[in-house]
């Protein structure tokens, strides 16, 4: 009895399973094989050559964030260069100075992520993510211009600073928003990971580039170089991406049919601010799932790229011209994890080994334990070789995440992908004020990069533990819904109409609070007296009253009603 209650169990339980698995691979075959392409080598593709422009285009965005990063080591210290002569420090900043010119960038960054985001999808994409990375590339070049002329120009530095995390907020919502039109579903994960590497590569190549055109040049001089790049591949970019696949200049007619049948229509074209869910999308907890980690990520990032080579300096005592050097191997193991994780994710999703949910929690989970693990060690060890050995497998670790939490935007919500990218990298980026937190508990004082890595510890674990309890993998359905379309004739119209509304209301108000000002003078005035409308004075009292004021006045006799008189006129 017991054994015959025990098969039937396995078989209802095996049953579900296979149901569950079968399907979900079905499904994603159907996808992978009803429609195919010309089998060709992948940079002959056109979302390739994007994907991998895209790289280059961030690599030097994070190149040009790392400048001030390393640049400040020679600016507040006196610095001995690479061929033995000693600098004295030009700039005598403090600690929380220095806190507060490097966070201004992301004061900035965050204000600019939720407007980039409705911007990428209203409009082309593709020309906004240009748009930022060239903007950002010539403010580089002036902050290195304004810096000569300190401390008149701090001020002005700092407003600088500020406009360039505007401009590069946008990338990834922009970028966000061309995938939206360029990623076949089952490889998302691959052409993001693909194009997100590049902020790793820019950490890996832009410190140690960085470090060298500091001590073999000037303390400028990586500003003047990653600004040059930056209108460089500006360029190239014009050139080779494009708004869409229907619109670009020289794709295949295989590869337009594949994207366009795979991605299907994309309907936002008439979206504002007005017409998104918003109510839906800041009360998901799936939502703030990927808020959450897109803050302790940025943690973490924040603080190893302003701060890596200063950690190494203060605490490990390696010299910069090494440090920038040993600074390339954390990143490049992130970008090899990054990568890898991105192809094994599409994998496990397309064959039906997972659920889209079950791969984003296990992929998020895994990079953030191994970060925080790593940095957690880093609080107790000063041996130079284990403590290098440590930010490189923590740094390793965590570029799982961005095939987990970084890319769930196209799982829950497609649609929406650029705002809620957007909503998340913007409040993420207030992780940048860290900064503040690192450099007052650091300034001249090594023993406190201990609590600063147990805090970025506490937060990463905060990260897993809130993905793993509200993360979704399918599209949500207020995401499904289609949002309704209005054009800007029509919205202006309604908010004019809002406005005559209220202007109506204001005057009405205004006239109802004269009119009551002026009975209640009328009431409290000397020589008036309210009478009541309901009474009617009599005869003795009209005399009486004209006794009252003249005396010797008679009271002329009432005049006969006109309805009393007679006429000569015939009555009808």
């Amino acid at each position: 009895m017991a054994s015959r209650t025990l098969k039937k169990s396995a078989s209802a339980i095996s049953d579900t399973l296979r149901r569950t698995f079968s399907s979900k691979t079905w499904e994603h075959r159907e996808q992978l094989h009803t429609l195919t392409e010309d089998n060709k080598f992948f940079l002959r593709k056109v979302r390739w050559q994007i994907a991998l422009l895209a790289h280059l285009g961030f690599a030097i965005s994070f190149g040009i964030r790392s400048n001030f990063g390393v640049a400040k080591n020679r600016m507040v210290n006196n610095f001995t260069d690479a061929y033995g002569e000693v600098h004295e420090k030009e700039f005598f900043w403090t600690g929380t100075e220095v806190g507060m010119m490097e966070s201004s960038f992301f004061y900035g960054y965050a204000a600019s992520q939720i407007p980039a985001g409705v911007l990428a999808s209203k409009f082309a994409p593709n020309k906004l993510f240009m748009l930022g990375i060239l903007i950002a590339s010539l403010l580089n070049i002036l902050t290195a211009v304004s810096l000569k002329f300190h401390p008149f120009t701090d001020i002005f530095v700092m407003v600088i600073q500020t406009m360039q995390g505007l401009a590069l907020g946008v990338c990834y919502p922009a970028m966000h928003g061309v995938w939206k039109f360029w990623a076949p579903p089952l490889e998302r994960s691959k052409l993001a990971t693909t194009t997100f590497t590049g902020a790793s590569v820019g950490v890996m190549i832009g410190l140690p580039a960085s470090a060298y055109l500091v001590s073999h040049f000037h303390w400028s001089a990586p500003f003047y170089v990653f600004g040059v790049l930056g209108i460089v591949w500006s360029l190239a970019w014009m050139y080779v991406a494009g708004s869409s696949p229907t619109t670009h200049s020289y794709i295949s007619e295989d590869e337009r049919k594949f994207i366009t049948e795979k991605v299907g229509s994309v309907a936002v074209k008439n979206m504002t601010l007005t017409t998104l869910p918003w109510r839906d999308m800041m009360t998901s907890t799936a939502v703030w799932a990927i808020i959450i980690c897109s803050f302790c990520r940025s943690w973490s990032f924040f603080l190893l790229l302003g701060n890596q080579l200063t950690y190494m300096k203060d605490v490990l005592h390696i010299d910069i011209k090494n440090s920038g050097l040993i600074a390339i191997f954390p990143q490049l193991g992130m970008c090899i994890v990054t990568l890898t994780s991105g192809q094994l994710s599409d994998y496990l999703r397309s064959s039906g080994k997972m659920s889209t949910e079950a791969v984003r929690k296990s992929v998020n989970t895994f990079g953030f334990t191994v970060e925080a693990v790593m940095l957690g060690s880093l609080a107790f060890i000063r041996d130079p070789v284990i403590a290098v050995t440590c930010l490189i497998i923590a740094c390793s670790g965590a570029g799982a995440v961005l095939s987990a939490f970084n890319v769930n935007h196209f799982d829950i919500a497609p649609r929406y992908a650029p705002i809620l990218m957007g909503i998340a990298n913007g409040l993420g980026a207030i992780a940048g004020v860290g900064g503040i937190v690192t450099n007052s508990m650091t300034f001249e004082n090594p023993e406190g990069w201990k609590w600063v890595f147990l805090l970025a510890m506490s937060i990463d674990i905060c990260g897993i533990i809130f993905f793993l309890v509200f993360a979704k993998g399918d599209v949500l359905p207020w995401a499904r819904e289609p949002e309704k379309e209005e054009t800007f004739n029509e919205f202006v119209r309604r908010m004019s109409t809002m406005v005559r509304s209220l202007s109506r209301r204001t005057r009405s108000r205004s006239t109802d609070t004269n009119y009551a000002k002026m009975e209640e003078e009328r009431v409290n005035s000397s020589e008036m007296k309210a009478c009541n409308k309901t009474e009617t004075p009599t005869e003795e009292g009209v005399l009486n009253e004209t006794k009252a004021v003249g005396g010797n006045l008679e009271v002329v006799p009432e005049e006969p009603s006109q309805k009393n008189l007679k006429t000569d006129r015939p009555e009808v």
